[in-house]
């Protein structure tokens, strides 16, 4: 029997979805078959690869895609982690449960590259408690 699918959508599929992706894999894997696409295909932000990997995460095999109809359509939990992908992600269907927890964009951070990858670790970090949060409440 296959299992429940959660779907995790942003703007580009680069930065956000991608680590969601990741600790979704680890946190609810033996639950739940995880994706992650975007409403463009900006390909795999290599600091998303490098914060991830300093977690011990390996999402070098990702994707960056669009979003697939089939996979949504067949989701049974849908987040969006941007207002964008909020805004412009196709209709779900009705027994589709749609979610959105928003982040801040790391690939949009400003200042000095110590700025910047602390920035990408702070999103990180607050992906990787919502979705430890999600495992335990199913919320």
């Amino acid at each position: 029997m296959s299992k429940p699918i959660i779907y995790f959508l942003c703007t580009g599929n680069s930065c956000r979805s991608q680590m969601a992706e990741g600790f979704g894999k680890k946190y609810l894997g033996d639950k739940y078959d995880v994706y992650s696409a975007g409403i463009e295909a900006h390909g795999l932000n290599p600091n998303a690869v490098k914060a991830m990997k300093e977690v011990e995460i390996d999402i070098t095999d990702q994707t960056s895609d669009i979003i697939d109809p089939e996979i949504l359509n067949k989701a049974d939990l849908v987040v969006t982690l941007c207002g964008d992908a909020a805004d412009k992600c196709p209709t779900t269907p009705k027994h589709v449960k749609r979610d959105h927890w928003g982040f801040d964009d790391p690939a949009k951070a400003e200042g000095t590259e110590e700025e910047k990858w602390a920035f990408f670790q702070r999103v990180r970090g607050e992906i990787e408690e919502r979705i430890q949060k999600f495992a335990k409440e199913g919320k």
